[in-house]
C-alpha cells in the first residue's frame, strides 16, 4: 500500500515538472500540458495510477486551499504599491464594478446557453469572477507589454482572486441553507454579501497584518539566521491563512494576499531572496495542483454536458462578457483603445477556479443538487478554452494593437561614461532602444548632452526594475568601471532578461584571480574579450580608436575586413539581416556573414564616435 502511495505521488511530481518543461520547450503555456496529462493520467487510465480522493482522502481539498493561499502570498510579493499610479482607478474598477459585471453577465450567459438552475448559475458566475494570476504571470513575461497594461493585469489576477472565492462561498452559502426548502432564498442575499465582504476584510485583514509585522519585526531585529527566512515566511503565511479561515471561511486567501502586500512595499527589510524561494514553491505548488485536480475528473461528467451550449457559453465570456467588464471598468481612465482591447482580450482562468469548483462542486453533490456535478467539467472546459484561446492568440494580438514588443532588441546601458555613450549611440543610430542608467550626474549630463536617454540612479537599487522604462528592451549592457557592480546588475537583472541577456565587460583581474573573485554563474556573459575590460577600452579610445560599421558584403567579407586592421579590430555587435542585434562573447565569438552589419572598434585619428 505504502509504495503505491509512493509511487502515485512520485508520478504526480514528475508530470507536473515534466510538463513545466514540456510547456517550454513547445513554447506553450504551462497549464495546457498540466491539464492533459493529469486528464491523461486520471480520467483516460481510469485512475488506475492517479487517484486523488483515494490518495489524499479528506485532506485532498484543505491542502487545495492551503497551496492556493501560498501561490496568492507569492503574488502579493511582487506588487508594488507605485505600479498603481497610473492604474489604481482602473484596477480598483476591475476588483469591484469589474467583478459585479463579471459575475452577472455569467447568470444571465449561464441560464440561456447551458439552461441550468438560476442557483446554480449564479455560483458558476461567482467562480468565473477570477482570473488566473499564474497564467497571466508567464504571458506577461513573454509578451512584455508596456507598464499601464502590464501592472493592470498583474494587480487585477492577484488582487481579485480572493474577491472571487469570496463571492463564491456567499452563493454556496445561499445555496446551502436553502437546499429542501422551496428552492433557494435570495431575499437575504444582499444583506449576506456586505456582512460577508465585512468580514472577510476583518479576518484576511488583521491576520494578513500581523503576518506581516512578525515576519518583518523578527528580520529587522535579526532573530532569524539568514538561512531560515523563507522557512520563516512560510511558516507565518500558513499560520496567516489557518487563522484566517478560523474566524471566517475563505479569509485566508485575503490574509496571504495583504501579507504579501505589506512585506513587498516596507523599506526596511530585504525581501527578494524570500520571493526567489517563494517563486519555486510556486512552480511546484502549480505542478502538483493541476496534476492532482485534473485527474480528479470523469469522463462520465463531460459526456453529460451540452456541447453547443458550452461552446456558446465559452464565446460569451470571451466576446461579450469581458470586453463589457473592462470597457466598464476603464470609462474615465488615460488608457488608450488599443490598451484596452488587449485587455479585453486577457482574461484566462486558472488554478482558483479550478480549486474553488472542486470544493464547492463535491459538497453540492452530496447534498443531492441537482447539475452540481456538471459545475467541474465546465468550469475545466472553461479553463482549458481560455487559456488556449488566449496563450495562442495574445502574442499577434499584442503586436497588431502595438501595446508589446515579445522579443525587444533594446539595449540598457549600466555606465553612461564615455565608452558607454559611445556605444549607446552606435547602437540608437542603428535604430534600437537605449537606455542609460547612472548615478553619476556628470555622467548623466553628458549622455542627455548626446541625445540619449537616461535614468538617474543606481541600477543595483531595489525597485531599479519598476523605476526604468523598460519598453523595448530585452538585454542588459554592464559596462561600468567596477567589475562587481557588473556582475551584481547582471544578476539583478537576470530574472528580467534571463541569463543569456545580460552582459558585463572582463575583469581586469588575471584569469585564475577571475575565477576566484566571481564564479561564472555570478555574473553575465563576458563581451568582447577577455582583454577587453574598462581599462582597455579607456586606452583605446584615448589612442583613437572609433567606434565604425561595416556593412559586410560578397566583395568585403568578414575575412577582408580582419586583414584592413591588421587584427586591431574589435568585434562587438552583429546586426543580421531582420534587424536582431547579436553580441560578441568569448563564448560566442561570432562572425559576421553576407549581409549584416558589423559594428566594431578600430583604430583611427578622429575624435567623432562614427564613421
Amino acid at each position: 500500500m505504502s509504495e503505491h502511495v509512493l509511487t502515485q505521488l512520485t508520478l504526480i511530481l514528475f508530470l507536473g515538472i515534466g510538463s513545466q518543461w514540456l510547456a517550454w520547450r513547445l513554447k506553450l503555456p504551462s497549464i495546457l500540458m498540466l491539464l492533459v496529462a493529469g486528464f491523461i493520467v486520471g480520467p483516460v487510465m481510469g485512475h488506475q495510477y492517479v487517484d486523488p480522493d483515494a490518495l489524499f482522502g479528506d485532506l485532498l481539498m484543505p491542502l487545495v486551499s492551503m497551496s492556493v493561499g501560498l501561490i496568492l502570498f507569492e503574488g502579493g510579493l511582487t506588487l508594488k504599491f507605485r505600479e498603481l499610479d497610473d492604474v489604481g482607478p482602473v484596477v480598483i474598477k476591475l476588483v469591484t464594478i469589474g467583478a459585479a459585471v463579471t459575475w452577472g453577465l455569467s447568470i444571465v450567459l449561464a441560464r440561456l446557453c447551458l439552461g441550468w438552475d438560476w442557483a446554480l448559475c449564479a455560483l458558476l458566475g461567482a467562480i468565473l469572477v477570477v482570473t488566473g494570476p499564474t497564467v497571466i504571470m508567464p504571458l506577461l513575461r513573454y509578451l512584455q507589454p508596456n507598464r499601464q497594461v502590464s501592472f493592470a493585469l498583474k494587480w487585477e489576477g492577484i488582487m481579485i482572486d480572493p474577491v472571487g472565492a469570496l463571492l463564491a462561498l456567499l452563493v454556496f452559502e445561499t445555496i446551502h441553507h436553502g437546499l429542501g426548502a422551496d428552492g433557494v432564498q435570495w431575499s437575504n442575499f444582499p444583506v449576506q454579501v456586505a456582512l460577508g465582504f465585512l468580514k472577510t476584510f476583518f479576518a484576511g485583514g488583521v491576520t494578513g497584518a500581523i503576518g506581516a509585522f512578525w515576519v518583518y519585526f523578527f528580520y529587522k531585529r535579526h532573530w532569524v539566521p539568514e538561512y531560515l527566512h523563507s522557512p520563516f515566511a512560510l511558516m507565518v503565511a500558513v499560520l496567516a491563512f489557518a487563522g484566517a479561515n478560523h474566524i471566517y471561511d475563505e479569509a485566508g486567501l485575503l490574509a496571504t494576499t495583504l501579507m504579501g502586500l505589506i512585506l513587498a512595499n516596507q523599506k526596511r527589510v530585504d525581501m527578494r531572496h524570500v520571493l526567489e524561494f517563494k517563486e519555486n514553491i510556486r512552480v511546484v505548488l502549480i505542478s502538483v495542483l493541476f496534476i492532482v485536480l485534473s485527474a480528479r475528473l470523469n469522463l462520465s461528467d463531460f459526456s453529460a454536458l451540452p456541447v453547443g451550449g458550452v461552446l456558446m457559453f465559452l464565446m460569451g465570456l470571451l466576446f461579450i462578457v469581458r470586453p463589457a467588464t473592462v470597457w466598464l471598468s476603464c470609462a474615465g481612465s488615460s488608457l488608450k483603445s488599443t490598451e484596452r482591447w488587449f485587455l479585453s482580450w486577457m482574461a484566462p482562468r486558472g488554478i482558483v477556479a479550478a480549486a474553488v469548483a472542486s470544493v464547492f462542486s463535491m459538497r453540492l453533490v452530496e447534498e443531492g443538487m441537482k447539475g452540481a456535478e456538471l459545475l467541474i467539467p465546465v468550469i475545466f472546459v472553461v479553463i482549458v478554452g481560455t487559456v488556449l484561446v488566449y496563450g495562442l492568440t495574445s502574442a499577434s494580438v499584442a503586436r497588431r494593437l502595438k501595446v508589446s514588443n515579445p522579443d525587444p532588441q533594446g539595449v540598457l546601458i549600466a555606465g553612461a561614461n564615455v565608452m558607454g555613450c559611445k556605444l549607446g549611440a552606435a547602437l540608437q543610430e542603428e535604430g534600437f532602444r537605449v537606455l542609460m542608467v547612472d548615478n553619476n550626474r556628470q555622467h548623466i549630463n553628458q549622455a542627455r548632452m548626446a541625445g540619449l536617454p537616461v535614468h538617474y540612479g543606481s541600477v543595483l537599487a531595489e525597485d531599479a526594475v519598476d523605476d526604468l522604462d523598460l519598453a523595448g528592451i530585452g538585454r542588459l549592457i554592464a559596462l561600468t568601471p567596477n567589475h562587481r557592480i557588473n556582475s551584481l546588475a547582471a544578476i539583478h537583472f537576470a530574472e528580467l532578461f534571463g541569463r543569456t541577456g545580460v552582459f558585463q565587460l572582463p575583469d581586469v583581474v588575471s584569469k585564475s584571480q577571475r575565477t576566484e573573485a566571481f564564479s561564472e554563474g555570478l555574473q553575465g556573459r563576458t563581451l568582447f574579450s577577455t582583454e577587453a575590460n574598462y581599462d582597455f577600452f579607456g586606452a583605446k579610445l584615448h589612442e583613437g580608436f572609433l567606434i565604425k560599421r561595416t556593412p559586410i558584403t560578397a566583395a568585403f567579407d568578414f575575412e577582408s575586413f580582419q586583414k584592413q586592421y591588421g587584427g586591431e579590430a574589435l568585434p562587438m555587435f552583429i546586426i543580421t539581416e531582420t534587424k536582431k542585434l547579436q553580441m560578441v562573447t568569448i563564448e560566442e565569438p561570432s562572425e559576421a556573414r553576407n549581409g549584416q552589419i558589423l559594428i566594431s572598434l578600430v583604430p583611427g585619428n578622429s575624435a567623432s564616435c562614427r564613421q
